[in-house]
């Protein structure tokens, strides 16, 4: 057996290895780039997300001042009118994100079909500005429009068929202007990612449109589906000022009901039972995120 060669001295290292070397350099220096928005995270969500977590699973005497581990807050958050409150807020946030889940990507649809480049330009940009309206203005904008004494309702009559701006069907059509405008903007890049090669080569191969949508289109876009559904459902699972301003204590909200915990307006010292109901949201968002979350990463290898 011959014995293995040594590279002769001053013979330069190989290419891979030479990268192998700079890389491993460099991962330091990327952690470090890196560091000032690790930090930022770490002070805007891990400091208020500790507090909360402290705040739940506490409880402080009024009288001593001592501060005691307990689960009663948490308990009391799932009951009662807690309970109703929390459960009337998923159920608002799951029916407006997925009626707005669907306008959103049929408008979206129609404008990226659309060979109008300023039915596009206005219908994006009317979306932006839709999309960040809300809060007290929007809803003084409805109570004008469609309240008891608004505009449309005097002229088509609405009170006469039993129409309500301050209840739940109310808060659910205000939630619409904004979640629907929202989506459009989520699904438009989704949808200019679609290849044409794929509906070409359906075509070729005798699939109608629906079968395209079917087999093709609808699995690719499932995730930015779910995607924009899980965006809508947090955007009014958080809403606070326009219910706040237009139906008050009428239709329960979890969002309400924290604040009315904090400012004592239903019983006093009920600030940490308002931190578990601020939990409460936390887990629900998470596990609304772990479910989109895997279908994300399946879509990335056909989209990109």
């Amino acid at each position: 057996m011959t014995a293995p060669t040594q590279p002769a001295a001053g013979t330069a290292p190989a290419p891979g290895a030479a990268d192998g070397t700079r890389r491993r350099r460099r991962a330091p220096r990327a952690w470090l780039g890196a560091l000032p928005l690790l930090v930022f995270a770490a002070i805007s969500f891990g400091l208020p997300v500790g507090a909360v977590l402290y705040g739940a699973f506490t409880s402080t005497d009024a009288v001593t001042g001592t501060t005691t581990a307990t689960g009663g807050n948490l308990r009391t958050s799932l009951q009662g009118p807690y309970l109703n409150s929390l459960t009337g807020s998923v159920e608002l946030s799951a029916l407006t994100a997925l009626i707005g889940t669907v306008l959103g990507m049929l408008i979206a649809q129609a404008v990226v079909t659309s060979r109008r480049g300023a039915l596009r330009e206005s219908v994006l940009t009317a979306s932006g500005v839709l999309a960040n309206f809300g809060g007290v203005p929007l809803a003084f904008a409805f109570v004008a429009t469609l309240g008891i004494s608004g505009v449309v309702t005097q002229y088509a009559h609405l009170d006469a068929a039993g129409w309500n701006l301050y209840s739940f069907t109310g808060l659910t059509v205000i939630y619409l202007y904004f979640l629907v405008p929202l989506m459009v903007l989520v699904s438009v890049p989704a949808l200019d990612g679609l290849r044409p090669q794929w509906r070409e080569a359906a075509q070729n191969a005798g699939a109608s449109s629906w079968q395209y949508w079917r087999h093709v289109g609808i699995p690719v876009l499932a995730p930015t589906l779910l995607g924009g559904f899980v965006l809508l459902f947090g955007s009014a699972f958080a809403a606070y000022a326009t219910a706040a301003a237009l139906v008050g204590g009428s239709v329960p909200l979890v969002t309400l009901k924290i604040a009315d915990a904090l400012s004592g307006n239903v019983q006093v010292g009920q600030e940490n039972v308002a931190l578990a109901l601020s939990l409460d949201m936390i887990v629900i968002a998470g596990l609304v995120m772990a479910v989109y979350l895997p279908l994300q990463r399946r879509s990335t290898r056909w989209l990109h």
